[in-house]
């Protein structure tokens, strides 16, 4: 069985939207406080990128329910740019917007999966899994 539902990323607030509704979904999937909070920061970094970078996109939020395994799977897509220098974007403290950096390999850590799918010119997807433990 799979429930999802998806947010556009046009604004900031859609961003605070996104981070809601990922919140939500992970709390109905029954993932503890913790696990919201890192599900919520991975749809928080994603949607962000996707603003600053792409100017709109989607973020896509899916339940999963296979065989006895239970998680949420985080889609973020857009058809901005591309990633050029993926390695360079996986490196931490790398940042070309002024922030932090922790953005692409935050996400990595704080969830399961992690999957990025670009073409410069073309957009880029990524797709990332936190299982139920």
């Amino acid at each position: 069985m799979e429930y999802w539902s998806s947010v556009d990323i046009y604004t900031e607030w859609d961003i605070v939207a996104a981070r809601q509704l990922g919140r939500n979904e992970a709390k109905k999937s029954g993932f503890g406080t913790v696990d919201q909070a890192r599900i919520t920061t991975a749809i928080s970094e994603l949607a962000r990128n996707i603003y600053l970078y792409a100017g709109k996109g989607k973020i896509e939020i899916k339940r999963l329910s296979e065989n006895d395994l239970y998680g949420i799977t985080i889609i973020a897509s857009d058809n901005g740019p591309g990633i050029s220098d993926m390695r360079k974007v996986m490196e931490d403290g790398f940042s070309t917007s002024g922030g932090l950096g922790a953005g692409m390999p935050g996400v990595r850590r704080l969830m399961d999966e992690f999957k990025v799918d670009t073409e410069p010119g073309v957009g880029t997807t990524i797709t990332t899994t936190k299982w139920l433990r």
